[in-house]
């Protein structure tokens, strides 16, 4: 009988998260050339919306395995350290259910700050994935 190699999650965690801050990033460059509230200005608050949360579910995941080994305080900081996207995420879908725009671009650009590590080559293959984003808020 043969022994098996580990098992590697090709999806783990960490690379959705990365995959969401990099779509986020993009959606954020859109939202902030719009110049007139419109569909394709609320399916992008949405899905910033909605990939914040995403990145928030996906901590405890992630520090799953640290906290199994013992590793605490790398644990509470890394959850410090991506605790903001919760706070954003509650404050940027209020403002884009009341429409308010200005507090939308607000979060957006505190997002941005975030984020302003993240580089998106030219050449990216991320698409448009916030198109109907607002339908699922």
């Amino acid at each position: 009988m043969q022994a098996l190699g580990r098992v590697i999650n090709p999806d783990s965690s960490g690379k959705e998260r990365t995959k969401l801050t990099k779509s986020i990033v993009k959606a954020i460059r859109q939202l902030m050339t719009q110049t007139q509230p419109d569909q394709n200005t609320r399916d992008l608050a949405a899905f910033i919306v909605l990939g914040l949360e995403d990145i928030y579910k996906s901590i405890d995941i992630s520090v799953l395995a640290w906290e199994k080994r013992g590793y605490w305080v790398k644990a509470d900081r890394f959850r410090i350290d991506w605790e903001w996207t919760l706070q954003f995420s509650k404050q940027m879908r209020e403002a884009l259910l009341k429409e308010d725009w200005a507090q939308v671009a607000l979060m957006a650009a505190k997002t941005a700050q975030k984020f302003n590590n993240v580089k998106i080559p030219v050449n990216n293959r991320i698409g448009e994935p916030w198109i109907g984003a607002f339908k699922n808020l």
